[in-house]
């Protein structure tokens, strides 16, 4: 059993700290991996609060079959998933409005990928395609096994695999094209 797993477990024996720590743990990840879905900073925050809520009240079973971590992103892609479906219709955002969203995105981004390079490889898989974007997140950022991605986006193995090995060809051909070597990363 992971740490979010007993966190979990504690908060579900009446714990108020174990729900603080998965909050802790997983926040910024799961904010990130939401904004790949959304494509605003501020929506993503949004819908990680709701996640959160989600386990607070509806408090749902943990099964154990996956790890913590897994499991909780996937209640994360399911809320995101509503929400998009509530709002089909696109959001049109003042310009004014758009400066603020991509800097503070981009500084919460630089928070959490420290380094140089992973600013660079995290732009390039921006630009690529959800499906691509959401499995190089799940697998490399996130540390994902494929079956834990594969839980994740409801998808076998074999079209874990497949995605996984087109979205790097994608993000090699970007990286190439900005004069990056891609087996540099």
């Amino acid at each position: 059993m992971d740490n979010g797993a007993s966190s979990y477990r504690r908060f579900l024996d009446g714990d108020d700290n174990g729900i603080a720590e998965i909050v802790e743990d997983y926040k910024d990840g799961l904010i990130l991996y939401l904004n790949g879905y959304v494509n605003n900073i501020f929506i993503a925050e949004e819908l990680t609060e709701d996640t959160f809520f989600r386990l607070i009240t509806k408090k749902p079973r943990y099964s154990g079959k996956s790890t913590f971590k897994c499991w909780l992103y996937a209640i994360g892609r399911n809320v995101a998933i509503d929400y998009i479906r509530h709002h089909s219709k696109m959001l049109h955002t003042p310009i004014e409005d758009m400066e603020n969203y991509l800097s503070e995105e981009q500084s919460l981004e630089q928070s959490y990928l420290k380094e140089e390079r992973k600013i660079i490889v995290h732009k390039a898989v921006s630009e690529l395609s959800t499906d691509y974007r959401t499995i190089l997140w799940l697998v490399f950022f996130e540390g994902f096994s494929n079956k834990e991605a594969a839980i994740v986006l409801k998808k076998n193995d074999r079209q874990i695999k497949d995605l996984l090995y087109r979205a790097k060809q994608s993000l090699k051909s970007k990286l190439e094209k900005e004069g990056f070597i891609y087996e540099e990363f």
